[in-house]
C-alpha cells in the first residue's frame, strides 16, 4: 500500500481560518480529516494570525465544531506578540492596544498595562485585527507611534476569508496607519515570520512538521521561511491563478482541493509533478492541455507549466474533459 502523504510527516499544523473553518463554520470534510489524524496518533498543531480570540477561545470553537482541540494545540499572534512585548519591555509598561478584547487580554497576562488613549505615553502600540476596531482607534495609535512609542503589527494579512468572500483583514488596517504615518511597523510578529511554526514544532520537538494553509503570502510562505514542506488547500483565500503566479518564496510542496490531500500519495499532491495522469500539455500554435482526469491534476501539470517560465494562463482545451477541467479551476478563457 502506497504511504499518504501525512505519513512522512510527525506533526501537522493548520491554519484555521480558510482550511478549518469559515469564520465560525467549519469547512466541508475537515472535521473528518482531522477526525482520521486524531485516530492514527498524528501530533497536531492550529497557527492562526487572526488575533480576536484567544488560545483557549479557539479550542473551543474548535472543540464545539467537531474538531478536538485543547489550548495547547494552538498559538495565535494575539499571545505570540503579547510574548515578544514582555521580552522587550520593563513589567508594567503600557501598551496601546487596538483589535479586540483577546489582544488586551493577552497583553494584560503577559505583565504589561493595556490602555487606550496615546495621552497615557505607551511605550508601545500593538495592532490586531478586530471587527470593532474604527478611525478612533486608528487615531490614537498615529498619535502614540508618532510620539515615540513601538509600533507591533499582529500580522498583516490584507483579507480574512468568509462565507461571503474575503474581508478587509488587519493587514487592511495596518495599512492605514501606514499610510498616515509614512512607516512600516517596528516589528511583524505573525505569518509569514516563521516563529508560530517553530514555537509549535518546539512545543512536540518535531523534526519534520508539514504546515497546511490557504494563503500564499502568510501560511505558504511562512512554511518556506521556517525551512517546513507545505500543502496547499483551495478552500480559502488563494486559488489556482494565484499559486500559478507565485513567486519561490510562496510556493507550496503540495496543492489538494481540500485536505482529503493529506490522505493522497505524496506524488499525487506534489507540484510541480513528475507526472499527472491522464493529463498532457502539446504544444501547437500555443501550449493545449488534452486528455482526461481531475482538475486538480490538471492544475498541477500547468504549475509546472508556469513555475518553468511557461505562460500557463494562455493554455487552451484540447478536449471536452479540459475545457470542464479549465473551467472549474477559473482559469477558462
Amino acid at each position: 500500500m502506497s504511504e499518504r502523504l501525512v505519513d512522512a510527516y510527525d506533526l501537522v499544523i493548520f491554519d484555521l481560518d480558510g482550511v478549518i473553518y469559515l469564520i465560525d463554520r467549519p469547512i466541508a470534510g475537515a472535521v473528518e480529516a482531522v477526525g482520521e489524524l486524531h485516530r492514527a496518533g498524528v501530533p497536531l498543531a492550529y497557527a492562526t494570525n487572526n488575533a480576536s480570540r484567544r488560545s483557549p477561545e479557539v479550542a473551543d470553537l474548535l472543540t464545539g465544531l467537531g474538531v478536538p482541540a485543547d489550548a495547547g494545540e494552538v498559538l495565535t499572534s494575539a499571545g505570540a506578540s503579547a510574548a515578544v512585548l514582555a521580552q522587550r519591555l520593563p513589567p508594567g509598561s503600557k501598551v496601546l492596544v487596538v483589535g479586540a478584547e483577546a489582544l488586551r487580554a493577552e497583553v494584560r497576562d503577559a505583565g504589561l498595562e493595556p490602555v487606550s488613549a496615546a495621552e497615557e505615553k505607551p511605550a508601545a502600540v500593538v495592532q490586531g485585527y478586530g471587527p470593532q476596531v474604527g478611525w478612533a482607534d486608528l487615531a490614537e495609535a498615529a498619535v502614540a507611534i508618532r510620539g515615540g512609542a513601538r509600533w507591533v503589527a499582529t500580522n498583516t494579512d490584507r483579507t480574512l476569508p468568509s462565507p461571503r468572500g474575503p474581508l478587509p483583514g488587519n493587514g487592511s488596517l495596518v495599512a492605514a496607519l501606514r499610510t498616515a504615518l509614512g512607516q512600516e511597523p517596528d516589528l511583524i510578529v505573525g505569518k509569514p515570520e516563521p516563529e508560530l511554526f517553530a514555537a509549535a514544532a518546539r512545543r512536540v520537538g518535531a523534526v519534520r512538521p508539514l504546515v497546511v494553509g490557504d494563503r500564499l503570502d502568510t501560511d505558504i510562505e511562512g512554511a518556506v521561511r521556517a525551512g517546513m514542506d507545505s500543502l496547499l488547500v483551495l478552500t480559502g483565500v488563494h486559488g489556482p491563478a494565484d499559486l500559478l503566479a507565485a513567486e519561490p518564496e510562496r510556493r507550496p510542496t503540495y496543492v489538494a482541493a481540500d485536505l482529503g490531500g493529506l490522505f493522497e500519495t505524496a506524488d499525487a499532491a506534489r507540484v510541480p509533478p513528475a507526472e499527472v495522469e491522464g493529463w498532457r500539455l502539446e504544444d501547437g500554435g500555443g501550449p493545449r492541455l488534452t486528455g482526461d482526469g481531475t482538475a486538480i491534476d490538471a492544475l498541477r501539470l500547468l504549475v509546472g507549466l508556469a513555475w518553468s517560465g511557461g505562460d500557463a494562463t494562455k493554455v487552451t482545451p484540447d478536449t471536452s474533459a479540459a475545457r470542464d477541467a479549465l473551467h472549474a479551476l477559473g482559469l477558462a478563457a
